[in-house]
């Protein structure tokens, strides 16, 4: 029942989008052009942003599942956001891992071959999710979710905290391995 009414509601969603009805735009193209083409990962990371729109401002809470209980921490965040994405393109996400493991299933990527769906760590494994890049400038979005400010944020690569907090303990970039998504079925 829970995957019907989830996938109405993607189907709702996509159809307000190609209706052109306006919503709030970071001056990125959300959705590709005319029909999604290409493989299965591919559409994946076209549902990321999406998705992670979604769950911006949500609250936090250590714990926390968005998919439950409307509030989540940075691992449930992340994982609400790969799970949804993955079944919009037929895949099947891996499942819910704390941080620390789910690092261990990713393999590190230059910054000049960014996707979406990345993440951005730092030396104390906090991470932040890019859900989308501009494409004329290069501009990283992110989301993460900030104990701190008790809420799922998201900023920019033009954000001075970008520059003053997440560049001077930047780790690196990670993404996740193949094995962390299969076919459905």
């Amino acid at each position: 029942m829970k995957k019907i009414i989830y996938i109405l509601v993607l189907f709702f969603f996509n159809t307000v989008f190609a209706w052109g009805v306006p919503y709030e735009k970071d001056n990125l193209t959300d959705r590709p052009e005319g029909e999604m083409a290409g493989s299965a990962r591919e559409v994946f990371r076209q549902n990321i942003p999406f998705v992670a729109r979604q769950l911006i401002g949500i609250p936090y809470e250590y714990g926390g599942n968005p998919l439950t209980t409307k509030a989540t921490d940075n691992s449930y965040l992340f994982y609400a956001i790969y799970s949804q994405a993955a079944q919009a393109a037929r895949l099947k996400y891996y499942g819910y891992l704390p941080m620390k493991n789910l690092l261990q299933h990713t393999e590190k990527v230059d910054e000049n071959q960014l996707k979406k769906g990345d993440l951005m760590v730092l030396d104390n494994n906090l991470a932040a999710m890019i859900y989308n890049i501009e494409k004329e400038t290069g501009r990283l979005f992110l989301i993460y979710a900030s104990e701190k400010r008790r809420q799922v944020t998201s900023f920019n690569s033009d954000n001075i905290v970008f520059y003053a907090y997440w560049l001077e303990n930047f780790k690196g970039f990670y993404r996740l391995t193949d094995t962390m998504l299969r076919p459905e079925g």
